[in-house]
């Protein structure tokens, strides 16, 4: 069969030229450079309907090649429109995915050698660089040496969350298993409480924990809902009277729901006493404790077994980048090694290198090392430390522009750069308090927050802590500064005083009618 070579290198793409990345490169840096310019031009959440865009796209792939010139038109026109601006300097919802030049150029880095690096010899720096950062992070914790790999532990970029407790739990298992059988499987018990992240829960059903032995235990206004000792003690001795064996504790630095704080000294001596592991899950708070003021909520941490942060929620690192320490990385290489044939090398066998495949679920893994470095050496300790004080200081601010207003309420005490609040009902006056239930307060705070999502805006979320639905804004974006807190607050108060008026006219209206009767009679002379 005769080719022509010439045509036929003419007519081929190469998917990796050098001078066609360079051109497309260039396009894609100033298509993101235009779109944070204009990022707050863009209603924060996504105004589309389900199934929006597949409406949009053809049924089949292209058979021939497309421009990028085309392609970006079309992530303009289709793509944007279906998201929601994590990066809006008026995002206030869930936790914050903070972004930073260094981090996209770090992750820029990282996918372009597209090294994939799950021994120390598939790429020795991807290794060598994550062990280093990982200690350099732990210094500016200040962690306790038995963390660090100079002190016998070490550290590991994982994922997620999710996959940092899942590893640990599942090295805290077989840890246990050794000791007591593989036929005790189903009496180990997990431990959490009903603060604690969903992904506590996900793990220990992954790990084969028998769902009747998954605690989530109660937590109280009285203790800002944080997880009381003698309530785990408790639970313990419970479990310990009908033969069951506590195997694992997650203690939690910064809940989703309210940045709750468990008191990390006092349950870590509960947990010592009968030998659990103890993991502390800081995913959001975690980073703020490089600066000295927030390091106390770290104190008891020398009890732990494991610790995690997400370097990619407040430490503009991108996503994905959990940071996860342990004490004993044997535990995890224990569970979690494997030994092909075809993994094997020198290095490895020398027990002088790191291998992160045998850290973590996957085999594969990326350079997650190399953005992290990236955010670390741009900005500084210094600098970042100013960063995060300074979403706590808008926190704040905005804490007091709800005090000034009486509709509204604080519902738990500030923590770090996040708010939960709502309007109480029970202001607008004596009768209207006697015939409102927390109920009707939370489908008010439920439909003003609907109100204010949907304008775009801006954009919150919310959770319910003790039966209370609260509204939750949450400061973390990258590029927030004051003013967008206070057009925040504005549209809150622009929402709330037309709701409220109404719900006032429908209530007299109520207490006027002949049904007011009825209500008061059947409350004074209820049916037997």
């Amino acid at each position: 069969m005769n080719i022509d070579l010439d045509n036929y290198l003419n007519t081929t793409m190469n998917p990796l030229d050098p001078e066609e990345f360079r051109r497309q490169g260039h396009m894609i840096v100033d298509f993101l450079a235009d779109y944070y310019k204009n990022v707050e031009k863009y209603p924060v959440r996504s105004q589309v309907e389900p199934g929006y865009l597949r409406k949009r796209l053809p049924e089949l792939a292209p058979d021939e090649p497309e421009t990028i010139e085309t392609i970006l038109k079309d992530v303009q026109k289709d793509i944007i429109p279906g998201l929601t601006h994590w990066q809006s300097p008026n995002f206030f919802g869930y936790f914050p995915s903070s972004g930073s030049v260094a981090g996209f150029i770090g992750e820029v880095l990282s996918s372009g050698f597209n090294v994939v690096g799950f021994n120390w010899i598939a790429s020795p720096a991807a290794t060598e660089l994550e062990s280093i950062v990982m200690d350099w992070f732990g210094k500016m914790l200040n962690l306790p040496i038995s963390f660090l790999f100079s002190g016998g532990g070490g550290g590991v970029l994982q994922g997620t969350t999710c996959e940092a407790i899942l590893c640990t739990l599942t090295a805290a298992r077989d840890q246990m298993l050794d000791k007591i059988g593989r036929e005790n499987m189903g009496k180990l018990v997990v431990y959490g409480s009903d603060q604690t992240h969903s992904a506590l829960q996900k793990a220990a059903k992954i790990a084969g924990i028998n769902p009747l032995n998954f605690r989530s235990l109660l937590t109280t206004k009285s203790t800002a809902f944080g997880l009381s000792p003698v309530s785990l003690r408790s639970a313990i001795q419970s479990d310990v009277k009908f033969g069951l064996i506590p195997l694992f504790f997650c203690a939690t630095i910064g809940t989703t729901s309210s940045n709750a704080i468990d008191p990390l000294g006092p349950l870590c001596d509960v947990a010592k006493d009968y030998n659990i592991w103890v993991h502390i899950d800081a995913a959001y708070a975690g980073s703020a404790f490089i600066c000295p003021e927030f390091r106390h909520f770290l104190d008891g941490i020398e009890g732990a077994n494991s610790f995690s942060l997400n370097a990619h929620k407040w430490f503009f690192t991108t996503l994905d980048c959990c940071c996860l320490w342990v004490k004993e990385p044997s535990a995890l290489i224990k569970s979690l090694s494997t030994d092909s044939e075809y993994l094997k090398n020198k290095a490895s066998d020398s027990n002088q290198v790191v291998d992160y495949k045998d850290w973590q679920i996957a085999l594969s893994r990326r350079f997650r090392a190399m953005k992290l470095w990236l955010v670390l050496r741009s900005y500084g300790v210094s600098n970042l430390r100013n960063f995060i004080r300074g979403h706590v200081k808008m926190a704040k601010h905005f804490e007091g522009l709800i005090a000034m207003d009486k509709r509204f309420e604080v519902m738990v005490p500030r923590n770090f750069a996040m708010v939960c609040f709502r309007v109480s009902l029970l202001m607008v006056g004596n009768a209207t308090q006697k015939l409102l239930g927390e109920g009707d307060a939370n489908e008010f705070n439920k439909k003003l927050l609907e109100s204010i999502n949907a304008t775009g805006r801006v954009y919150m979320t919310h959770a319910v802590v003790g039966g209370v639905y609260v509204i939750r804004l949450a400061v973390g974006a990258t590029l927030t500064d004051y003013c967008h807190v206070n057009k925040a607050w504005k549209e809150i108060q622009e929402h709330a005083h037309p709701m409220q008026n109404e719900f006032l006219r429908q209530h007299e209206a109520f207490l006027a009618g002949p049904q007011i009767n009825e209500f008061k009679l059947s409350t004074r002379f209820p049916c037997p």
